[in-house]
């Protein structure tokens, strides 16, 4: 049987020489790259082409929620499974529904990852405990009706949400340009929309809006 391709997307160094050390054990699974940062996760994704993705939510250029938009534009059938801290229903509800096979809390232990990567495996989708809960009491509350706060947040494009990070991480203007491969005047043009969108007049209202939304560590 084909080897399951793995792909490793973390910012700390531990997490994922821990999640290889784990996976040495099951050698139907083969890890075939690894990214310290959401947007490394994504360039290498599109050139490794793997079947499952392993990431966690905050890190650095990209968060998980906007490398899982991504791959998943990508490639609509790539597995992802998220594993994180956070447990906030925000993010679960919002990584559920741009669509990821499974979520798993670092809490827990290692084994409930590897329970995860077979579910993914073999075409199913994984919640562990009190992620479980929120998406069924999510599907709950849409089966009555019940629609989700609006959020401002969530109406911003994927590249707004790129200039966003990148600019709250202190790069400038011409340096995101210089990431993004667009004009200066192109990413002016998207911080005026993303702050209008956001109702944020000033840095510090962009600071706030971040540090909610994991993009930036206190």
């Amino acid at each position: 049987m084909r080897k399951t391709r793995v792909f490793l997307a973390d910012d700390h160094r531990v997490v994922i020489e821990g999640i290889k050390s784990a996976l040495s054990e099951h050698p139907e699974f083969e890890i075939v790259g690894e990214a310290l940062n959401g947007r490394d996760a994504v360039k290498k994704s599109e050139i490794l082409k793997p079947d499952i993705v392993i990431l966690d939510i905050s890190m650095p250029e990209l968060n998980g929620i906007n490398v899982t938009i991504h791959l998943k534009e990508i490639s609509p059938d790539i597995g992802i499974i998220v594993f994180t801290m956070y447990s906030d229903e925000e993010y679960v509800i919002d990584l559920f529904e741009a669509g990821i096979s499974a979520y798993v809390l670092k809490e827990d232990h290692m084994s409930e990852l590897i329970m995860a990567l077979n579910a993914v495996r073999s075409g199913s989708i994984y919640f562990s405990g009190v992620v479980k809960k929120i998406i069924q009491q999510h599907l709950k509350n849409l089966t009555k009706g019940k629609k989700r706060q609006k959020d401002a947040f969530r109406d911003l494009s994927l590249r707004e949400r790129e200039v966003f990070q990148l600019l709250i991480k202190g790069f400038s203007i011409k340096d995101i340009a210089g990431k993004l491969d667009i004009s200066p005047k192109t990413v002016e043009s998207h911080k005026y929309n993303l702050m209008e969108k956001l109702n944020a007049d000033t840095f510090a209202d962009l600071t706030r809006i971040a540090i909610k939304k994991k993009l930036l560590d206190l």
